[in-house]
């Protein structure tokens, strides 16, 4: 398994360590080509307007549409809102990948940034501690959506099946759990596809 780490703009590094602590290889992705070496994507939080213009001036839009087809990503703050279906603007274009819609900076603004309890339903609803920076906050969901985490009973952490995303940064503390969810979703989707 190799997991491509989307490495234009924001917070790469920390998923990066996480990969690393977890014996997983991995890429920094800034190049189209650089996909084909991939069997799943990370897509960090950072800002999504200069990670919109990051993504079309590296020609990355059409791949990376393309490579989520067949191939999981994890898209944390910034990279929940690029792989959602919200409307675009002239300064943010999300990929619209997964159904479900944002709106951003919707928990605060950088100074707002706070940390809490968030239950997952997929480990008989323990909680794990989540930051949320500029969070955007989920308004609409699709049907095809599974909610797997809350906090203070609104969604924060979504799957489709194959892609994973987040309102909260997993990447910042020393639990693993979400990271390790989304390898299990890339060994079930290799499996599939081979």
């Amino acid at each position: 398994m190799n997991i491509g780490i989307l490495a234009l703009q924001g917070n790469y590094s920390q998923h990066k360590n996480i990969m690393d602590i977890l014996g997983i290889q991995n890429i920094l992705i800034r190049y189209a080509n650089q996909l084909d070496k991939c069997d799943a994507l990370i897509i960090p939080g950072g800002e999504s307007t200069t990670m919109t213009k990051h993504i079309d001036n590296n020609n990355l839009r059409s791949h990376l549409k393309l490579f989520a087809k067949s191939n999981p990503i994890m898209g944390t703050c910034a990279g929940m809102i690029m792989l959602s279906n919200t409307i675009s603007n002239k300064n943010m274009r999300p990929l619209k990948v997964m159904d479900f819609q944002i709106e951003r900076n919707a928990w605060g603004r950088q100074i707002d940034s706070f940390s809490g309890n968030i239950d997952l339903t997929f480990e008989n609803n323990q909680s794990l501690r989540g930051v949320f920076i500029r969070a955007p906050k989920i308004c609409n969901i699709g049907n095809k959506i599974q909610v797997l985490g809350t906090y203070n009973s609104e969604p924060v952490l979504l799957t489709n099946g194959m892609h994973i995303v987040s309102s909260f940064h997993p990447e910042i503390g020393n639990d693993l759990r979400i990271h390790k969810y989304f390898i299990n979703q890339v060994n079930e989707t290799i499996s599939t596809f081979n």
